[in-house]
């Protein structure tokens, strides 16, 4: 009966790891001021849970305890390594500062620390190229390697620009502050990026099992959300309208069995109708503001295929356009692509294998798996299966996700058949 008990309280643990362990990173920095010792005490904090809370049970606010539990441990590794006497003054310092700050400013200002540590690794002192995978890795606690397969780079290349991230945290002396309301504008294109590729590595993983990670997905609408309430901004509405709009197809984009379900295949009755009521309105309300742009516009093209009754009834034409006017806003070459399959599905493969080959001509996306499987499935409907069959065996090469091995794979032996 108490092993049963023990591996209840552990799985509790596990869950609360998973869901907030970020979150009381984020309250430790903003309590410590010091990403490296919050880090150790945020760790200490779980590793005491698991023996305390087995003895004298969960109490009933387990964030809040494991904040003030990774708060002392932290004092007692300073007193450890005799640092205590030199930072004594500067906690006590901070936590009076903290705590008139949030009862002054709780109306107004930002009051999740998560979201507060986001725009603080966002702050303008912070080389711009530092300060997304600053955020992801640190207040997001994606992998070094989820962080640079987002930014299509590698994984030593990653490393180094959040070391040198938190190296100018530290250097500079960087406040973990909340920003007032005048200062958030100028850190808002920084902080829109950190969610929606939070987003997107919890909508499809790098790598691993499984294709979705509900934990991140949430996460980032959640956060998308304390941000709509904070900057009601056109494009703060444009992202918050997409997440919900991609979030509504969870349930239908996987079958029960963990294989990847395409778009066109999806059974739209699955897709949740109140996610997409919501994320249509605020599409259209950033659309009214005529002061929208990349996200908004992603959005747009996410509800045209939600407005779809089934797959043949999709208005190519209209998302060609959306995407013609996106790329005149983001001329990456993953909007190229994107464009490209929308002008397949509209003219024919052949247009859309036009685009594709000119980008990979141009050396660009040549490690990217989609543009390979979109090439791949662009051939087979083209009736190149020798062609096609290639294109997907470097999309198998490039591929890190199991499901995706097993959806790439099955493509390459029914063409072989």
């Amino acid at each position: 009966m108490q092993s049963a008990a023990t591996a209840n309280i552990r799985d509790q643990i596990d869950d609360l790891y998973r869901f907030e362990s970020r979150r009381v990173f984020a309250s430790l920095v903003r309590l410590l001021n010091d990403f490296d010792l919050a880090d150790d005490a945020m760790h200490e904090a779980y590793a005491a849970a698991v023996e305390i809370w087995r003895r004298d049970g969960v109490p009933a606010n387990p964030r809040a305890w494991l904040i003030s539990t990774g708060k002392f441990k932290a004092i007692d590794a300073l007193r450890r390594r005799g640092r205590l006497k030199d930072r004594q003054p500067e906690l006590a310092s901070r936590l009076e500062d903290l705590a008139e700050e949030n009862a002054t400013r709780a109306a107004t200002e930002i009051e999740d620390d998560r979201l507060r540590l986001i725009f603080t690794c966002c702050h303008p002192d912070i080389d711009q190229k530092l300060q997304v995978p600053l955020t992801l890795r640190e207040v997001c606690g994606l992998t070094t390697e989820e962080i640079a397969r987002a930014f299509l780079t590698s994984k030593a290349t990653m490393a180094q620009r959040i070391v040198r991230g938190k190296a100018k945290i530290r250097d500079a002396k960087i406040p973990y502050v909340v920003p007032s309301l005048a200062d958030l504008p100028e850190r808002l294109d920084a902080v829109l990026s950190a969610i929606y590729l939070v987003f997107n590595e919890g909508y499809a993983a790098s790598q691993g099992e499984s294709l979705i990670r509900v934990d991140l997905t949430a996460e980032a609408i959640r956060l998308g959300r304390l941000l709509h309430d904070l900057l009601p901004d056109p494009e703060v509405k444009g992202l918050l309208a997409l997440m919900l709009l991609h979030e509504s197809r969870r349930e239908s984009r996987v079958s029960a069995d963990g294989e990847i379900i395409l778009l066109m295949d999806q059974d739209r009755s699955r897709w949740n109708s109140p996610m997409i009521g919501e994320g249509t309105a605020l599409v259209e309300q950033a659309l009214r503001s005529r002061r929208f742009g990349a996200y908004t516009l992603q959005a747009a093209i996410s509800a045209i295929h939600a407005e779809a009754a089934t797959a043949a009834a999709t208005d190519w034409n209209q998302i060609v356009i959306l995407y013609s006017v996106l790329q005149r806003i983001d001329s990456s070459p993953v909007v190229e692509l994107n464009r490209a399959v929308a002008v397949a599905m509209r003219d024919g493969p052949e247009a859309g294998l036009e685009i594709i080959n000119e980008i990979l001509g141009r050396g660009e996306l040549d490690n990217y798996l989609f543009a390979h499987s979109a090439r791949g499935e662009l051939l087979r409907r083209a009736g190149k299966p020798s062609a096609a069959r290639a294109a997907f065996q470097r999309a198998l090469e490039l591929a890190r996700l199991e499901p995706e091995k097993r959806f790439l794979a099955a493509r390459i032996e029914e063409l072989r058949r």
